[in-house]
């Protein structure tokens, strides 16, 4: 039924959907760009509506009775955001307890324009040998989905830098352009 209802409401939204279900057990997903709390909407939307469900870290905060049983349910994982390098030792004690998880992550690490993307991605990615596919919310062309795995380097800005010209060279468009930021470094 949630598969059904979420297929109907995307079409009413006028989103056309790109791929399906990740076919790795594990994968993090790179969300891009984050501009508008309706990315987590439409990406739940998305992926439920392809067979599939994600997870998203979310800050331990917003797991208060009734709320946190809704956020659960749409793979929200309580992280404390506050302990920094533990953040990602919690992540990947996730990854190690669950068979399926695809973890969606927004590398820019806020809904507003920032120069300087977060590698944290990168380390869990590293450390848990964990495949990443980059995925989408284009509002300029009403498409969500994901397309390709990219290979990760050992040098994390070159890494960051071809990610950002992939979406910059689809033109990919935030909902809320403004909040967009390929990085200044880029042509």
């Amino acid at each position: 039924m949630v598969r059904i209802l979420s297929k109907f409401i995307l079409r009413m939204m006028r989103f056309t959907t790109v791929g399906g279900v990740i076919p790795e057990p594990k994968a993090i997903v790179l969300g891009v760009p984050h501009t508008s709390n309706w990315d987590f909407i439409i990406s739940f939307l998305f992926y439920r509506a392809v067979g599939g469900k994600s997870n998203t870290m979310v800050k331990k905060e917003f797991f208060f009775w009734p709320m946190g049983y809704l956020v659960r349910w749409m793979g929200g994982i309580p992280v404390d955001r506050s302990k920094g390098a533990s953040l990602i030792k919690q992540i990947l004690s996730e990854f190690e307890k669950r068979e399926v998880m695809h973890l969606a992550i927004a590398p820019e690490g806020t809904r507003k324009a920032v120069s300087k993307w977060k590698g944290g991605f990168h380390t869990i990615a590293r450390v848990g040998k964990i495949p990443v596919y980059l995925a989408f919310f284009d509002w300029g062309h009403r498409q969500i989905g994901y397309t390709e795995k990219i290979e990760l380097t050992d040098d994390l800005q070159a890494d960051l830098k071809r990610i950002r010209q992939w979406y910059k060279d689809h033109g990919i468009v935030g909902r809320n352009p403004e909040g967009m930021n390929y990085g200044d470094d880029l042509d």
